[in-house]
């Protein structure tokens, strides 16, 4: 009988230490929610035009370079050039500086030039090639050597055209001569300067074609595909993540010459994406073709910014842990230990919580997030426990179904992003007057910058963004 009541506590004994054990270490872990990651969503094109500014002092270096200082007639300064049977004469040319000007998609060259001419006559008989000389040539007038040179304008018009394969197609005319001074030699006051003008234009049709040929095997392509890698590139902004454009369409209006400046637009189609992660090298792609559109500036730029859920949480955190609840009602309490946030189905966010208190476990609940425009505020509305949370806490501890919960956690559930846009908007600024390349400039600024969506994927947060403003590029270097 002793036995048997020794055998009776230690069961008794063992039996209460076992449900003080459960009751000590039991914890409300209910099933995670459903995840159904159905984000059906492609980022719009974003349409970025850029005007781009070329100084053309290259092409009035090369003008320089292909067209003489000086022109001579055959054989000057000891021969002369027989016109006919009854005239002959020798000139000389010589050239100021090229000054160029512009209007539209046309392009001018011209300079001052001044010229002189020696000349002499005779009285021929006959008429045609038949003519012969019955009088010994008279002695050598002179216009423009022992006086002042006579002017002449003289200057070219060139049409740029940019094909689509970026070689340029130029369409050069040479002007006819504009004497502005006459020539009215001492024989018979003989008007010679129609004569020397024809032969002048000539000798500037020789340099027209040289300049044709120089323009025609500029390499513009290799800048332009500088330019395409560049934006193909991982841009850092610096604290804030990194951009990439991912540019998809090129295109280019005609060429406008705006004084000594030739002018266009570069359009880019692009959907760029800013995340938080350096994202991996895109392989390089050869730039596409261009087509013509009229010119325009200023960008419509739709930009997915993907937030990490980890960084979400580490805010969320610093304002919650160890955060107590009390539920004076029924003299219980919770503490928050840890919340983890993460998304679903492109609509909802969903927040695990771990805490102690009265009782240990964890808990989920879900919200849709939103964005008060007026505030810049993104909150989370209708917050409430998951359906399997509910259910649990049903069965196991019904006090913690509570709304005070939900109205505390509520009000924690608010991430001020009128600084991060702010930063964006300083952050990109900054990247600009930059020099993209060896005389290639880029300015500008990003005047605003809206919140269009808010989409929970399960991996990250997608902000949706709106951002207008303008940019312009300058090439001061061109290397042909």
């Amino acid at each position: 009988m002793q036995y048997s009541n020794r055998y009776t506590y230690t069961l008794f004994a063992m039996f209460i230490f076992c449900v003080s054990y459960t009751s000590c270490t039991k914890k409300i872990i209910p099933e995670k929610p459903a995840l159904n990651n159905n984000i059906v969503d492609t980022l719009p094109l974003s349409d970025i035009d850029i005007p781009v500014q070329i100084p053309l002092q290259p092409i009035v270096k090369m003008a320089e370079s292909q067209i003489e200082l000086q022109y001579v007639s055959d054989g000057y300064p000891n021969d002369f050039v027989v016109d006919s049977c009854t005239t002959r004469y020798m000139y000389r040319f010589r050239r100021g500086p090229v000054k160029l000007t512009g209007h539209g998609s046309e392009l001018k060259l011209e300079f001052l030039g001044y010229y002189a001419i020696a000349g002499s006559q005779r009285l021929c008989a006959g008429v045609g090639s038949s003519q012969t000389a019955i009088t010994p040539w008279s002695p050598p007038c002179t216009c423009g050597l022992k006086e002042a040179e006579r002017r002449v304008q003289v200057g070219y018009t060139i049409d740029m055209r940019l094909n689509s394969n970026f070689s340029l197609q130029p369409l050069i005319k040479s002007l006819k001569p504009v004497p502005l001074d006459k020539c009215n030699m001492c024989f018979w006051s003989y008007d010679i300067t129609s004569t020397i003008m024809d032969r002048l234009l000539v000798q500037m049709d020789d340099a027209r074609k040289a300049i044709e040929d120089s323009i025609r095997i500029m390499q513009l392509r290799p800048k332009f595909q500088q330019l395409w890698d560049s934006l193909s590139n991982v841009i850092s902004l610096a604290g804030l993540g990194y951009l990439r454009v991912n540019p998809e369409k090129l295109r280019i209006s005609r060429l406008h010459v705006q004084n000594d400046t030739l002018v266009f637009s570069l359009g880019i189609s692009a959907r760029p994406v800013i995340t938080q992660q350096k994202p991996a090298p895109v392989l390089r792609t050869v730039i596409p073709d261009i087509s013509d559109f009229q010119l325009r500036s200023g960008f419509s730029l739709h930009l997915d910014a993907q937030l990490d859920y980890d960084s979400l949480s580490r805010i969320l955190n610093q304002k919650l842990y160890k955060k107590r609840i009390d539920i004076e009602q029924v003299g219980k309490h919770v503490i928050i230990e840890n919340c983890q946030i993460y998304g679903a189905d492109g609509e909802k966010l969903i927040f695990k919580l771990d805490f102690s208190g009265s009782e240990t476990g964890t808990f989920y609940l879900t919200g849709n997030p939103a964005y008060d425009v007026s505030t810049k505020q993104l909150s989370v509305n209708n917050l409430d426990y998951d359906i399997r949370t509910k259910d649990m806490l049903v069965k196991t501890a019904k006090w913690l179904f509570n709304k005070k919960i939900l109205q505390v956690l509520q009000s924690y559930t608010k991430f001020d992003l009128n600084t991060y846009e702010k930063s964006l908007i300083s952050q990109v600024n900054n990247q600009v007057p930059k020099e993209l390349y060896p005389g290639v400039w880029v300015n500008g600024a990003v005047n605003a910058v809206t919140l269009d969506r808010l989409m929970p994927s399960k991996e990250k947060l997608i902000v949706r963004l709106s951002s207008t403003g303008n940019l312009r590029l300058t090439l001061t270097k061109l290397e042909w």
